[in-house]
């Protein structure tokens, strides 16, 4: 390898501790490149994007903002265990400006700002004026940073809760659950925060294969803009279950679904698990009046799929939905009624036999009559090292732990509050192929305002989570559930033998 090369490579490894945008593999001590075996180090900048959150003028919206403090990899990245400072900022993103016009632009104020990790900070939005948000963190503020969106609907289509986490940008979506129906209105939010243009393709696949219109091709994300685009203009017929794909073909965007529904209220629909054979939809309230599975296989393959339940004692099979089959290139969609039977449970998708990759996610309604109300759990990897999700109150907040595997033990920190309170913390064990349904997690002492809960596992099996969060109003269970996957606070760096200065030589 000749010495241009490998300065490439250093060049690369040091962009890569810097963006927290790419994973790079360990490389072997005894290797010839001259690399070490990989360390994780903090990421240094992180960006994410926050939906348009309301069209009505009876909404009210709340922003929180929350890393929690640097530890482990994290501390061990600073000089000696130093925290590094930083800033964090939420832009209207048709404000975003790079650092160089912010300069000539000095109007271009955040709408909120963080400045200390373990510190949560909120705002608050109302009516339909609300823009999308961009956010970026850097230096100590970026590893972990998380961004809750949350909106009350008081009436209106989609009356209710709608929740959801602020997302980075990307190239590649899937969004099983989405819906064409008569008393459903979904709107695909795609938002670009670059300097430019970004094309995208939206695809819908119903139960007999694709139904997409020629609309769905190449739709325009101008620079710094968002784009709600209503799935039925998409679709050439009415469909109650789809799957919705979303691919950037030039640049990137964040996309979120935002689905409303006459008389069942709404929520936001996140994006769910890259296609895998075997899923995690953790935390169906204990009170679920009806819940619907929707399943996609992307592949060439049909799936088979095997469907339990991982109660609070143990995984069960549900009573007429032992298995699933899902024909590749079509969605599958299987009522599971009220389930959860009075207790909390996580559903666990595997293969029976071969396995097939699939996409998956459940809408769960709970209420009875008028007084419904819906939130969607997509399939949601494992939460890895840490998983943080903000906008927890004093009362209303449950957390759901799935051990899908070995059991595993668990520790879940709440932070300090975003008007006062000090952390508390409380370390819990959820047994194999089980959920943990915790009603009353850890709370400040003395909480003003809201805060962050980061739930980090500290031995055993993988963990799933997800967080429910419920403020009833006029009989009406308002209610929206956040999953918390691996909040991506380190990046995988290779270590070099040499340093660029050597190389260049």
């Amino acid at each position: 390898m000749n010495r241009t090369t490998q300065s490439l490579i250093a060049v690369v490894v040091a962009l890569g501790a810097v963006t927290g945008f790419a994973a790079f593999g360990g490389t072997d001590d005894t290797g010839d490149d001259g690399a070490k075996a990989a360390a994780r180090l903090p990421v240094e900048r992180t960006s994410l994007l926050c939906p348009v959150p309301s069209a009505s003028d009876l909404a009210e919206t709340s922003y929180t903002a929350f890393t929690p403090k640097a530890g482990g990899a994290e501390a061990k990245g600073k000089a000696g265990g130093a925290e590094a400072k930083g800033k964090a900022e939420l832009l209207p993103v048709s404000k975003a400006l790079t650092d160089a016009a912010k300069e000539k632009d000095k109007k271009a104020k955040p709408f909120l700002t963080q400045q200390t990790p373990g510190e949560p900070v909120a705002g608050e939005a109302s009516g339909a004026e609300s823009p999308a948000l961009i956010g970026t963190a850097d230096g100590g503020l970026a590893p972990g940073w998380t961004v809750q969106q949350t909106t009350t609907y008081a009436a209106g289509s989609g009356r209710g809760m709608h929740g959801t986490n602020c997302t980075a940008p990307d190239t590649d979506f899937w969004f099983p659950g989405t819906s064409t129906a008569k008393d459903r209105s979904d709107y695909i939010h795609l938002t670009n925060p670059d300097d430019s243009a970004a094309v995208v393709d939206v695809q819908l696949y119903g139960p007999d294969g694709e139904v997409t219109s020629a609309v769905g091709d190449s739709i325009q994300v101008q620079p710094h803009s968002s784009v709600p685009v209503l799935l039925s203009t998409l679709a050439d017929k009415k469909q109650t279950n789809l799957t919705m794909h979303v691919t950037a073909r030039s640049g990137r965007v964040a996309a979120a679904v935002q689905s409303s529904d006459e008389k069942l209220g709404g929520d936001w629909l996140p994006a769910a698990a890259d296609p895998a054979d075997s899923l995690v939809l953790p935390g169906i309230p204990k009170d679920a009046t009806s819940v619907r599975l929707v399943a996609y296989a992307p592949g060439s393959d049909d799936a088979d799929l095997k469907v339990q339940l991982a109660s609070p004692t143990g995984a069960i099979t549900p009573a007429g939905s032992q298995s699933l089959q899902v024909k590749s290139g079509m969605t599958a969609a299987v009522d599971l009624g009220d389930v959860t039977k009075g207790e909390a449970g996580s559903l666990l998708l595997t293969p029976t036999d071969k396995p097939v990759p699939v996409v998956a996610a459940l809408r769960v309604t709970r209420g009875k009559g008028s007084k419904q109300e819906t939130a969607f759990i997509p399939a949601t990897p494992a939460v890895g090292a840490r998983a943080t999700v903000a906008d927890n109150r004093a009362k209303g907040s449950t957390l759901s732990l799935v051990a899908p595997g070995k059991s595993a033990k668990v520790k879940v920190t709440a932070s300090a509050g975003t008007e006062g309170g000090s952390p508390a913390a409380k370390t819990y064990t959820v047994k194999g192929g089980t959920t943990l349904d915790i009603a009353d997690p850890p709370v400040p002492a003395g909480l003003k305002g809201s805060y962050a809960l980061t739930v980090e596992p500290v031995s055993g099996g993988p963990v799933h989570a997800s967080r429910m969060l419920s403020a009833p109003e006029e009989g009406i269970p308002m209610f929206t559930i956040q999953t918390l996957p691996d909040d991506r606070g380190t990046v995988e760096v290779p270590k070099a033998e040499r340093d660029l200065a050597v190389l260049q030589k």
